[in-house]
Protein backbone atom coordinates (compact mmCIF):
# COMPACT_ATOMS: atom_id res chain seq x y z
CA UNK A 1 0.00 0.00 0.00
CA UNK A 2 2.89 2.44 1.13
CA UNK A 3 4.49 1.88 -2.61
CA UNK A 4 1.43 2.90 -4.41
CA UNK A 5 1.05 5.96 -2.24
CA UNK A 6 4.71 6.84 -3.64
CA UNK A 7 3.44 6.83 -6.97
CA UNK A 8 0.46 9.03 -6.30
CA UNK A 9 2.57 11.29 -4.34
CA UNK A 10 5.26 10.66 -7.37
CA UNK A 11 2.84 11.79 -10.02
CA UNK A 12 1.22 14.82 -7.79
CA UNK A 13 4.81 16.23 -7.87
CA UNK A 14 5.23 16.31 -11.27
CA UNK A 15 1.82 17.35 -12.11
CA UNK A 16 2.53 20.36 -9.21
CA UNK A 17 5.17 22.01 -12.22
CA UNK A 18 2.63 22.51 -14.68
CA UNK A 19 1.59 26.03 -13.63
CA UNK A 20 5.03 27.13 -13.23
CA UNK A 21 6.21 25.95 -16.73
CA UNK A 22 3.55 27.41 -18.54
CA UNK A 23 4.08 31.00 -17.38
CA UNK A 24 6.90 30.59 -19.04
CA UNK A 25 5.55 30.06 -22.57
CA UNK A 26 4.15 33.50 -24.64
CA UNK A 27 1.78 30.50 -26.17
CA UNK A 28 -2.07 31.22 -26.10
CA UNK A 29 -3.75 28.96 -23.83
CA UNK A 30 -5.34 27.10 -26.65
CA UNK A 31 -1.76 26.87 -28.36
CA UNK A 32 -0.50 25.39 -24.85
CA UNK A 33 -3.05 23.04 -24.61
CA UNK A 34 -3.02 21.75 -28.08
CA UNK A 35 0.48 21.54 -28.49
CA UNK A 36 1.25 19.31 -24.72
CA UNK A 37 -1.36 17.06 -25.90
CA UNK A 38 -0.18 16.26 -28.66
CA UNK A 39 3.03 15.36 -28.05
CA UNK A 40 1.87 13.33 -25.12
CA UNK A 41 -0.43 11.55 -27.99
CA UNK A 42 2.57 10.50 -29.96
CA UNK A 43 4.58 9.65 -26.76
CA UNK A 44 2.27 7.24 -25.07
CA UNK A 45 1.37 5.98 -28.13
CA UNK A 46 4.75 4.74 -28.98
CA UNK A 47 5.86 3.90 -25.53
CA UNK A 48 2.88 2.51 -24.03
CA UNK A 49 1.70 0.44 -26.92
CA UNK A 50 -1.15 -1.52 -25.17
CA UNK A 51 -3.25 2.12 -24.72
CA UNK A 52 -3.50 2.17 -28.76
CA UNK A 53 -6.86 1.33 -27.67
CA UNK A 54 -7.97 4.90 -26.80
CA UNK A 55 -10.96 5.44 -29.32
CA UNK A 56 -13.01 2.86 -27.85
CA UNK A 57 -16.62 3.97 -26.02
CA UNK A 58 -15.42 3.61 -22.51
CA UNK A 59 -12.32 5.59 -22.66
CA UNK A 60 -13.38 8.30 -24.78
CA UNK A 61 -16.43 8.98 -22.23
CA UNK A 62 -14.01 9.37 -19.30
CA UNK A 63 -11.02 10.82 -21.75
CA UNK A 64 -13.42 14.04 -22.54
CA UNK A 65 -13.67 14.56 -18.47
CA UNK A 66 -10.04 14.41 -18.53
CA UNK A 67 -9.76 16.41 -21.91
CA UNK A 68 -11.90 19.38 -20.22
CA UNK A 69 -9.51 19.08 -17.36
CA UNK A 70 -6.57 19.92 -19.74
CA UNK A 71 -7.68 22.81 -21.10
CA UNK A 72 -9.11 24.39 -18.10
CA UNK A 73 -6.91 24.34 -16.22
CA UNK A 74 -4.44 25.74 -18.53
CA UNK A 75 -6.80 28.61 -19.19
CA UNK A 76 -6.61 29.17 -15.73
CA UNK A 77 -2.99 29.04 -15.05
CA UNK A 78 -3.05 31.91 -17.75
CA UNK A 79 -5.67 34.35 -15.85
CA UNK A 80 -4.58 34.04 -12.42
CA UNK A 81 -1.86 32.39 -10.03
CA UNK A 82 -0.53 29.13 -10.48
CA UNK A 83 -1.34 28.59 -6.63
CA UNK A 84 -4.86 29.41 -7.27
CA UNK A 85 -5.24 27.53 -10.50
CA UNK A 86 -4.41 24.13 -8.66
CA UNK A 87 -5.89 24.90 -5.48
CA UNK A 88 -9.57 25.33 -7.25
CA UNK A 89 -8.80 22.13 -9.26
CA UNK A 90 -8.15 20.08 -6.36
CA UNK A 91 -11.65 21.04 -4.40
CA UNK A 92 -12.75 17.71 -6.43
CA UNK A 93 -12.69 15.50 -3.31
CA UNK A 94 -15.83 17.70 -2.16
CA UNK A 95 -17.47 16.12 -5.54
CA UNK A 96 -15.96 12.62 -4.76
CA UNK A 97 -17.55 12.80 -1.46
CA UNK A 98 -20.89 12.84 -2.20
CA UNK A 99 -20.66 10.97 -5.84
CA UNK A 100 -18.33 8.55 -4.89
CA UNK A 101 -21.07 6.40 -3.23
CA UNK A 102 -23.76 6.34 -5.48
CA UNK A 103 -21.14 5.70 -8.85
CA UNK A 104 -18.62 3.94 -7.47
CA UNK A 105 -20.01 1.85 -4.04
CA UNK A 106 -16.95 3.14 -2.15
CA UNK A 107 -18.44 3.78 1.08
CA UNK A 108 -16.88 6.86 3.14
CA UNK A 109 -14.78 6.88 6.23
CA UNK A 110 -15.62 8.83 9.22
CA UNK A 111 -12.42 10.41 8.83
CA UNK A 112 -13.24 11.18 5.10
CA UNK A 113 -15.94 13.79 6.62
CA UNK A 114 -13.17 15.59 8.90
CA UNK A 115 -10.48 15.64 5.99
CA UNK A 116 -13.21 16.89 3.55
CA UNK A 117 -14.02 19.67 6.28
CA UNK A 118 -10.47 20.63 6.43
CA UNK A 119 -10.24 20.88 2.57
CA UNK A 120 -13.01 23.29 2.56
CA UNK A 121 -11.60 25.27 4.90
CA UNK A 122 -8.81 25.30 3.10
CA UNK A 123 -10.08 26.53 -0.54
CA UNK A 124 -12.10 29.21 1.23
CA UNK A 125 -9.48 30.63 3.00
CA UNK A 126 -7.82 30.79 -0.56
CA UNK A 127 -10.74 32.58 -1.95
CA UNK A 128 -10.30 34.86 1.05
CA UNK A 129 -6.31 35.66 0.47
CA UNK A 130 -6.82 36.20 -3.74
CA UNK A 131 -4.85 39.09 -4.87
CA UNK A 132 -4.88 41.89 -7.60
CA UNK A 133 -3.79 41.24 -10.93
CA UNK A 134 -0.23 41.30 -11.70
CA UNK A 135 1.70 40.55 -14.58
CA UNK A 136 1.69 36.42 -14.50
CA UNK A 137 -2.13 36.75 -13.42
CA UNK A 138 -3.92 39.62 -15.07
CA UNK A 139 -7.03 38.27 -14.41
CA UNK A 140 -7.70 36.24 -11.01
CA UNK A 141 -11.74 36.58 -10.97
CA UNK A 142 -12.06 34.49 -13.86
CA UNK A 143 -9.60 32.52 -13.89
CA UNK A 144 -10.76 31.23 -10.33
CA UNK A 145 -13.87 30.68 -12.18
CA UNK A 146 -12.04 28.22 -14.33
CA UNK A 147 -10.58 26.63 -11.58
CA UNK A 148 -12.91 25.55 -10.11
CA UNK A 149 -14.91 24.23 -13.31
CA UNK A 150 -11.61 22.16 -13.58
CA UNK A 151 -12.32 20.98 -9.98
CA UNK A 152 -15.75 19.24 -11.32
CA UNK A 153 -13.92 17.65 -14.19
CA UNK A 154 -11.32 16.13 -12.71
CA UNK A 155 -13.59 14.72 -9.93
CA UNK A 156 -15.27 13.10 -13.01
CA UNK A 157 -11.76 11.69 -14.42
CA UNK A 158 -10.79 10.30 -11.36
CA UNK A 159 -13.81 8.36 -11.11
CA UNK A 160 -14.00 7.38 -14.07
CA UNK A 161 -9.96 6.12 -14.08
CA UNK A 162 -11.37 3.91 -11.33
CA UNK A 163 -14.46 2.85 -12.66
CA UNK A 164 -12.37 2.23 -15.77
CA UNK A 165 -10.15 -0.07 -13.42
CA UNK A 166 -12.39 -1.87 -11.88
CA UNK A 167 -14.39 -2.88 -15.19
CA UNK A 168 -14.19 -7.01 -15.07
CA UNK A 169 -12.01 -8.12 -17.68
CA UNK A 170 -11.10 -4.99 -19.23
CA UNK A 171 -7.33 -4.28 -18.98
CA UNK A 172 -5.43 -1.08 -19.76
CA UNK A 173 -8.88 0.53 -20.07
CA UNK A 174 -7.10 3.77 -17.34
CA UNK A 175 -4.01 4.35 -19.56
CA UNK A 176 -6.52 4.62 -22.78
CA UNK A 177 -8.70 7.86 -21.37
CA UNK A 178 -5.73 9.26 -20.45
CA UNK A 179 -5.09 9.24 -24.32
CA UNK A 180 -7.89 9.74 -25.47
CA UNK A 181 -8.18 12.76 -23.33
CA UNK A 182 -5.10 13.93 -24.57
CA UNK A 183 -6.41 13.47 -27.88
CA UNK A 184 -9.90 14.99 -27.38
CA UNK A 185 -7.93 18.49 -25.90
CA UNK A 186 -5.57 18.44 -28.42
CA UNK A 187 -8.06 18.50 -31.51
CA UNK A 188 -10.33 20.45 -29.96
CA UNK A 189 -8.11 23.41 -29.22
CA UNK A 190 -5.83 23.35 -32.33
CA UNK A 191 -8.19 25.38 -34.45
CA UNK A 192 -7.66 28.32 -32.27
CA UNK A 193 -3.98 27.21 -32.04
CA UNK A 194 -3.30 29.27 -35.58
CA UNK A 195 -1.84 31.34 -36.52
CA UNK A 196 1.77 31.20 -34.63
CA UNK A 197 3.09 34.51 -33.66
CA UNK A 198 7.16 33.54 -33.93
CA UNK A 199 7.10 31.01 -30.99
CA UNK A 200 10.78 31.12 -29.48
CA UNK A 201 12.73 28.07 -28.30
CA UNK A 202 11.69 28.46 -24.71
CA UNK A 203 8.03 28.47 -25.94
CA UNK A 204 8.42 24.94 -27.64
CA UNK A 205 10.62 23.76 -24.56
CA UNK A 206 7.60 25.00 -22.47
CA UNK A 207 5.08 22.28 -24.16
CA UNK A 208 7.90 19.53 -24.71
CA UNK A 209 8.09 19.08 -21.25
CA UNK A 210 4.81 19.64 -20.38
CA UNK A 211 3.93 17.03 -22.97
CA UNK A 212 6.87 14.57 -21.68
CA UNK A 213 7.19 14.87 -18.11
CA UNK A 214 4.32 16.53 -17.20
CA UNK A 215 1.91 15.06 -18.34
CA UNK A 216 2.98 11.78 -20.26
CA UNK A 217 5.31 10.54 -17.22
CA UNK A 218 2.83 11.96 -14.26
CA UNK A 219 0.31 9.76 -15.49
CA UNK A 220 1.62 7.03 -15.87
CA UNK A 221 2.95 6.79 -12.36
CA UNK A 222 -0.79 8.08 -11.37
CA UNK A 223 -1.98 4.90 -12.72
CA UNK A 224 0.81 2.74 -10.96
CA UNK A 225 -1.15 4.13 -7.40
CA UNK A 226 -4.49 4.28 -8.68
CA UNK A 227 -5.56 0.58 -9.56
CA UNK A 228 -4.33 -0.06 -5.91
CA UNK A 229 -5.84 3.01 -4.06
CA UNK A 230 -9.63 4.00 -3.12
CA UNK A 231 -10.49 6.81 -5.10
CA UNK A 232 -11.64 9.72 -2.08
CA UNK A 233 -7.63 8.34 -0.56
CA UNK A 234 -5.60 8.88 -4.05
CA UNK A 235 -7.77 12.17 -5.09
CA UNK A 236 -6.51 13.63 -1.00
CA UNK A 237 -2.54 12.25 -1.72
CA UNK A 238 -3.00 14.28 -5.10
CA UNK A 239 -3.50 17.45 -3.17
CA UNK A 240 0.45 17.83 -2.36
CA UNK A 241 0.26 19.64 -6.03
CA UNK A 242 -1.88 22.77 -4.96
CA UNK A 243 1.06 23.05 -2.11
CA UNK A 244 4.08 22.05 -3.91
CA UNK A 245 3.00 24.30 -7.16
CA UNK A 246 2.74 27.26 -5.03
CA UNK A 247 6.21 26.69 -3.62
CA UNK A 248 7.05 26.73 -7.84
CA UNK A 249 5.41 29.27 -8.59
CA UNK A 250 7.03 31.98 -5.38
CA UNK A 251 10.39 30.24 -5.95
CA UNK A 252 10.52 30.98 -9.64
CA UNK A 253 8.15 34.02 -10.58
CA UNK A 254 7.69 35.07 -6.92
CA UNK A 255 4.18 34.56 -6.67
CA UNK A 256 3.51 35.32 -3.28
CA UNK A 257 0.01 34.26 -1.66
CA UNK A 258 -1.52 36.48 1.08
CA UNK A 259 -1.17 35.02 4.74
CA UNK A 260 -4.83 33.69 4.57
CA UNK A 261 -3.87 31.47 1.38
CA UNK A 262 -0.75 30.02 3.04
CA UNK A 263 -2.70 28.92 6.63
CA UNK A 264 -5.38 27.19 3.54
CA UNK A 265 -2.03 25.66 2.17
CA UNK A 266 -1.11 24.66 5.65
CA UNK A 267 -4.29 22.75 6.57
CA UNK A 268 -4.43 21.15 2.89
CA UNK A 269 -0.69 19.99 3.22
CA UNK A 270 -1.45 18.46 6.67
CA UNK A 271 -4.49 16.38 5.81
CA UNK A 272 -2.28 14.74 2.96
CA UNK A 273 -0.02 13.79 5.85
CA UNK A 274 -2.84 12.42 7.58
CA UNK A 275 -3.51 10.54 4.78
CA UNK A 276 -0.40 9.16 3.64
CA UNK A 277 0.75 7.87 6.54
CA UNK A 278 -2.73 5.94 7.77
CA UNK A 279 -3.52 2.71 6.27
CA UNK A 280 -6.69 1.81 4.04
CA UNK A 281 -9.52 0.58 6.43
CA UNK A 282 -10.86 -1.52 4.28
CA UNK A 283 -9.15 -3.31 1.43
CA UNK A 284 -9.28 -2.27 -1.99
CA UNK A 285 -9.26 -4.54 -5.24
CA UNK A 286 -6.45 -4.41 -7.84
CA UNK A 287 -6.95 -4.49 -11.46
CA UNK A 288 -4.75 -7.46 -11.63
CA UNK A 289 -7.39 -9.13 -8.69
CA UNK A 290 -9.80 -8.62 -10.85
CA UNK A 291 -8.26 -9.34 -14.48
CA UNK A 292 -6.10 -12.38 -13.90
Amino acid sequence: MVVHKLWVITAALLFSTGGTAIKFSSFTAWQIASFRSAIAVVLLTLLMPHWRTWWRPQSLMVGAAFGATLVLFVTANTLTTAANAIFLQYSAPLYILILGPKLLGEANRPRDFALMAVLATGILLLFFGQQAAVGTAPDPAVGNMFGLAAGVTWALTIMGLRWLALQPGVTNASGTAVVAGNAIACLVCLPMAFPLNEPTLVDWGVVIYLGVVQTSLAYVCLLRGLDHLRTIEATLLLLIEPVTAGIWAWLVHGEVPGSAALLGSGLIFAAVVFEAVQGSDDPVTSVGEQTE
